[in-house]
């Protein structure tokens, strides 16, 4: 009988490759594929599903499988961790791969889509540019370190460490003079680097129209809004609701409930890292905001007015979250209904079902 699934357990060198046929018998089991063979293997087999755990390289994997006709499937490692823990004992490459042929075919299982080669690239930028502040910060901190041996105590503010440092800089002795001054030159290289790649982001957000829609909601910014459509391809579709959007982030609370209790916890704090911080970020940013302008007497409405009524009920970390939720999902309604988000809009038809409502 023909292989209708096969799984595959990707590794840098060795894969191993399980595939079923019709009556879910192992048809094709290969322990230990190398990697020159591998795409000539899968090249050889009819059409089928193949699935893979979405991992480094999975998605360059999936882009080459592809062009032979198969369809391809990649899902969550820890969504695979239960078919390999059902009723057996041990965990090794092939038990991984004939574990990831089952979960393919399961109806109910969730996938992760597949990146295509220029969705990848600008996810590489955000990346290097994330390594180049985590840089800058090691370097800013080794300065305030070395200097506190020598008595000098900064604060914590990067511009203020690059202050101090500098015009303390002729005061240090010899050796310490010469590395404190090697020091800041590191620090403006890598700032130099960090505004180099936001340049790049800036013209890939020109060039997207899903980035525009984004650029639209309060707290979405540059970085937000083009790493928002490299993880998710600029569309939704593939997303149940708005909900199911922003647990995608881990913004949504863990719930625990049994019978009638029902108790919401924290947030899960699942899903991307780093997509989850920016959005916690700029929901901070808007918060803020919200709060200098009630202070300095304005009027604050929509959803800012909606983030300080939270914070006056619970605490600014709790209403931080609620924003970051929130944002999320209206960037879903964004791209689902492609029109920017317009708040006065919403207001004015807010308004006007209020008045319709009251009696006459």
């Amino acid at each position: 009988m023909a292989i209708v699934s096969v799984g595959i357990d990707l590794a840098k060198n060795v894969f191993a490759v399980h595939g079923v046929d019709e009556a879910g018998k192992p048809a094709l089991v290969r322990p230990s594929v190398a990697r020159a063979k591998l795409l000539e293997l899968i090249a050889s087999l009819p059409p089928c599903l193949i699935g893979m755990e979405a991992c480094s390289g999975a998605h360059r994997w999936a882009r080459e499988f592809a062009k032979f006709g198969h369809t391809v499937r990649l899902m969550a490692p820890k969504f695979v961790i239960p078919y390999r823990l059902s009723g057996k004992r041990g965990k090794n490459d092939a038990a991984d791969a004939a574990a990831i042929c089952e979960a393919v075919t399961r109806p109910t299982m969730r996938f992760v889509p597949v990146k295509s080669l220029d969705q990848q690239g600008q996810l590489l930028v955000h990346r290097a540019r994330q390594g180049f502040v985590e840089q800058r910060t090691a370097t800013l901190n080794r300065i305030r370190g070395l200097l506190s041996e020598l008595g000098i105590v900064l604060p914590l503010k990067a511009a203020v460490v690059r202050r101090e440092a500098l015009a303390r800089l002729e005061d240090l002795p010899g050796w310490a003079n010469t590395v404190i001054g090697d020091l800041l030159i590191e620090v403006s290289r890598l700032e130099a680097c960090i505004a180099q790649v936001e340049r790049e982001l800036a013209s890939v957000a020109c060039l997207s129209p899903a980035c525009t829609l984004r650029l639209s909601v309060p707290g979405i910014g540059l970085l937000t809004a083009t790493a928002l459509v490299a993880a998710t391809s600029g569309e939704v579709t593939y997303f149940q609701d708005a909900c199911h959007f922003s647990s995608w982030f881990g913004l949504t609370p863990r719930e625990y409930g049994s019978g009638s209790c029902r108790y919401l916890g924290r947030i899960s704090k699942k899903g991307d890292r780093y997509l989850r911080m920016l959005l916690t970020h700029g929901a901070r940013s808007v918060l803020r905001a919200a709060k200098v302008a009630e202070g300095a007497g304005k009027d604050v409405c929509g959803i800012r007015r909606w983030a300080l009524d939270v914070q006056g009920r619970s605490n600014h970390n709790k209403a931080t979250c609620a924003l970051a939720n929130k944002l999320a999902r209206i960037c879903y309604a964004t791209l689902r209904d492609h029109v920017p988000f317009d708040e006065t809009a919403r207001l004015t038809q807010k308004q006007s079902r209020q008045s319709f409502a009251l009696p006459a």
